[in-house]
């Protein structure tokens, strides 16, 4: 495929409308996102600003197509989220090429995210014919109880840059399924990869003459998120970014009793035993810590390592790091690429001037890279620093490629150091010790939302539910029963007798 080539394919324009409720584009934006690849610092297109009028507009088109949309029973749903993996299937080259270069992560994890679009529709369309509800005993005779569950309404979605297209297909294709509309805010920085995905979705709009409103998109910085969350027309929001971020929206959808999905901040950890497997040890440990140059939400952050191999880890990740190439990650030859933009790479600045500061000691030195394929300015070097668990600045996460070292005594030491932050998002344990292995999977073990045995911390399976505890927000998405949070659950009691028994014996005279 030709430079760009990709852009043309996907329908993308130089101006493109940043407000859609469908087939259709809602006009009146006055302002336009610029959108810059970190990738080379080269304009890519830009994307209208939503209004306060756009937005209500949108918004009454969600809630009309909603009252059609429930009534389709969910295995017509269904149908139309399979066929919406049939379109990504037929796009996955050109929409994994846009998330790489708009977003800068490698090219084959580009392709990777667009394969996790289509695993969730395949998940979904079988979820389709298993919304299940259950049925109950009546403590009355003649009566039976079950529940059941209906659409919710109107979802939102406000998803983060670092993967601009996957976490939206994880909300919105349950939410479909479940009878629900979806309206969704990208991130400002990456609002090209919403454009496309409402594109390639219009292809089955238009081919099932759907109403307008079932899949909306809206775009522009936190204001227009603000919208949404203060909205009592969204039942439901699901917010991915920041714990900052995350403690705004909750608090303001909370306060008009609202429901969140929050997915937020991680700080992950790898506890390493005297067991493990050292191959597998520097595979997930690397690939958890610069994969998307650390700017995954699951991305290894720390490794917790047993002071008997600690030497050994210590050597091996030092002599690995010198050979990671950082540069185009259109250019599959290329490990790591760039930070998101240049205010990513000032607080990778700051940050490394924080572990100097606390005393930390560099195994890998970090800094900026500068000439030749790398005038973005967004390309830094992965680093490896001595820590301590309890530093400020290791509490804190950084988004970017900076793994933290930290040495432990015994599993219980290094399960309150794995937990000893204030994230709980995924961690994981590597060990061929069975009684390890189990204690970290114990309620006495790991307190994240994700915890893992041999396998690294970066990465979601689509069969699981997604998602932390403590200030990762305790929200999941995805796998498992993470369906039931874009449902209203219905009690259902019905009396085939001829009597009506009151609780508590009570009677009338009449």
């Amino acid at each position: 495929m030709q430079p760009k080539e990709f852009l043309k394919k996907l329908g993308l324009k130089t101006k493109n409308p940043g407000t859609w409720t469908g087939l259709e584009s809602v006009p009146g934006s006055r302002r336009y996102i610029d959108s810059h690849s970190p990738v080379d610092g080269e304009f890519i297109g830009s994307v209208g600003i939503t209004t306060r009028e756009q937005y209500d507009a949108t918004i009454a088109a969600a809630e009309s197509a909603f009252q059609v949309w429930r009534e389709m029973p969910a295995p017509k749903r269904g149908e139309i989220v399979r066929q919406f993996g049939d379109v990504l299937r037929q796009y996955k080259d050109p929409l994994g090429r846009l998330v790489s270069y708009e977003m800068g992560k490698s090219l084959q994890e580009g392709f990777g995210e667009v394969q996790e679009m289509i695993d969730i529709c395949d998940f979904a369309v079988g979820l389709s014919r298993q919304l299940y509800g259950l049925t109950m005993h009546s403590e009355r005779p003649g009566h039976r109880m079950y529940e059941q569950w209906h659409p919710l309404g109107i979802v939102g979605i406000i998803s983060a840059f670092n993967f601009p297209v996957a976490v939206w297909s994880w909300n919105a294709c349950l939410a479909w399924v479940c009878g629900d509309v979806c309206v969704w805010k990208a991130s400002e920085k990456t609002p090209l990869c919403a454009i496309a995905c409402q594109i390639l979705f219009q292809k089955v709009l238009k081919a099932n003459n759907l109403p307008e409103g079932i899949s909306c998109i809206i775009n522009g910085d936190y204001k227009v998120g603000e919208y949404m969350t203060k909205d009592a027309r969204v039942p439901l929001l699901s917010a991915t970014g920041s714990t900052r971020m995350g403690r705004i929206v909750g608090q303001a959808v909370a306060g008009r009793f609202g429901r969140s999905i929050l997915e937020l901040g991680g700080n992950n950890a790898i506890i390493i035993t005297p067991s493990a497997d050292m191959k597998m040890v520097l595979t997930g440990a690397v690939f958890g810590a610069v994969g998307t140059a650390g700017q995954r939400c699951t991305s290894t952050r720390r490794l917790i390592i047993h002071e008997s191999v600690y030497e050994q880890v210590k050597t091996t990740l030092s002599k690995a790091y010198p050979q990671l190439r950082i540069g185009d990650p259109l250019d599959p030859n290329n490990h790591v690429g760039p930070l998101i933009d240049k205010h990513a790479v000032e607080n990778y600045l700051t940050s490394i001037g924080e572990i100097k500061k606390s005393r930390g000691k560099f195994l890998v030195e970090g800094g900026v890279l500068e000439g030749p394929g790398y005038e973005s300015g967004c390309y830094v070097k992965p680093c490896i620093a001595e820590v301590e668990n309890h530093w400020e600045i290791v509490q804190h996460e950084t988004f970017a490629p900076i793994l933290y070292l930290i040495k432990y005594s015994t599993i219980e030491e290094a399960v309150a150091l794995q937990n000893g932050v204030p994230q709980g998002l995924s961690s994981a344990i590597m060990t061929t010790n069975l009684r390890e292995a189990e204690r970290f999977l114990s309620a006495a073990g790991s307190d994240c939302g994700i915890a893992n045995v041999n396998i690294g911390t970066s990465g979601a399976e689509i069969g699981g539910a997604f998602g932390g505890e403590k200030e990762t927000g305790g929200g999941r998405e995805s796998g498992s029963d993470a369906w039931k949070a874009y449902m209203r659950r219905q009690t259902n009691t019905i009396n085939y007798s001829e009597q009506l028994p009151l609780a508590q014996g009570i009677k009338f005279d009449f």
